[in-house]
């Protein structure tokens, strides 16, 4: 069977280094890194991912300027925000623009984990 493509857009590098082992953790192939909205956009062209985890704020374009735009020019993609803001305001703007989830920075390892298989689990189930 073939592991889900994922790419990581995330301007911080200790956490793009933090969320791949995460989704390899959880049973994914990571196929690129980005460090803003508009790398994002190029690797998903590039990449033909099958998810993106993106943060919300980074310089150039942020995650939710970019989720439209990403839906657009590849219809069936996941995309999960990465957030350290979790108020309902921002939560409401990421899925009213086409996120699929979110998941809090500060969230628990082993969990983050779980979450990950949790909506592999739900991808895998929709094909």
């Amino acid at each position: 069977m073939r592991k889900i493509r994922c790419i990581v857009v995330e301007d911080e590098a200790h956490i793009r280094v933090f969320m791949r082992t995460v989704l390899q953790r959880a049973g994914l192939d990571v196929v690129g890194e980005a460090s803003n909205g508009e790398e994002g956009l190029f690797l998903l062209e590039k990449e033909l991912p099958d998810l993106v985890l993106m943060d919300i704020n980074m310089p150039i374009r942020t995650g939710d300027d970019v989720i439209e735009e990403m839906k657009r020019k590849s219809p069936g993609i996941k995309i999960i925000m990465l957030t350290s803001v979790a108020d309902a305001e921002t939560i409401k703007r990421c899925i009213e623009a086409g996120a699929d989830d979110y998941i809090r920075k500060d969230t628990p390892y082993q969990e983050m984990v779980e979450l990950i298989q949790s909506i592999v689990i739900g991808m895998e189930a929709g094909k």
